[in-house]
């Protein structure tokens, strides 16, 4: 008996670890196709935007294998404690990745319009800062997961803030651009929609990374200052 469960007990910390394995692979993924479609539009490099179109639906694959994996684990096994909590975070984190992945080729299609035209695609606004946080705020969150480590979490959440206000800037800039010059529409309106992806992926990265508070601590920081701000105001 005390066999049988020692061998069941190994399954499941087998089981437990092929889906942590599993978020650390689609994320690898995720990050390799957001570096790509921001270096296919910085480049023009229509190969490389074709290419994290086409890679989407891997993304997508290995999202639904991971949340078939969790729902086995919760079904045979039922977690508890830090256990559960794992199978929580997988669950979520997988949801965020998939997200990132479709911002991903959100990105990579508005960057073969622009560079579809017979004039050189020119962006008159600067979006390689936010797409340089945005692409850090992922894989510092993806290292805090890989470690179990909550540390990059105050920085990731200062850095989204970051990207929120660097996106606010672009709009502004690219309002001005449509009002002063009509035929810019076209154009400012597809990098105003990659900018808003890339703020997007910034927002996901921050949410898998206060996962991985919760995995680690059993915290769920996600409306903390909400609460904090409800409370100091009596409601």
């Amino acid at each position: 008996m005390a066999k049988m469960s020692e061998h069941t007990h190994k399954q499941f910390d087998a089981e437990l670890e092929a889906i942590r394995t599993g978020v650390l692979q689609m994320g690898g993924l995720v990050e390799t196709q957001v570096a790509n479609a921001l270096e296919g539009l910085k480049t023009g490099n229509v190969g490389l935007l074709d290419r994290v179109i086409e890679g989407d639906h891997r993304i997508n694959l290995l999202e639904v294998d991971l949340g078939e994996a969790c729902q086995h684990i919760i079904a045979k096994r039922q977690p508890a404690a830090v256990d559960l909590r794992l199978v929580m975070t997988v669950i979520k984190s997988i949801s965020d990745l998939e997200r990132i992945g479709d911002e991903a080729k959100k990105i990579a299609k508005a960057g073969k319009r622009l560079h579809a035209g017979e004039v050189p695609f020119m962006p008159r606004v600067e979006l390689g800062y936010a797409a340089g946080l945005a692409l850090d705020m992922l894989r510092s969150a993806l290292d805090g997961f890989a470690r179990a480590d909550v540390t990059n979490a105050p920085v990731i959440k200062s850095q989204d803030e970051e990207v929120d206000a660097s996106f606010k800037g672009i709009m502004r800039q690219l309002i001005t651009f449509m009002m002063e010059d009509p035929r810019t529409i076209s154009n400012s309106l597809e990098v105003l929609f990659i900018a808003k992806s890339i703020e997007r992926i910034g927002d996901h990265a921050k949410n898998i990374s206060e996962y991985v508070v919760f995995l680690v601590q059993g915290r769920d920081i996600r409306y903390a200052k909400s609460a904090q701000s409800a409370a100091a105001k009596g409601e």
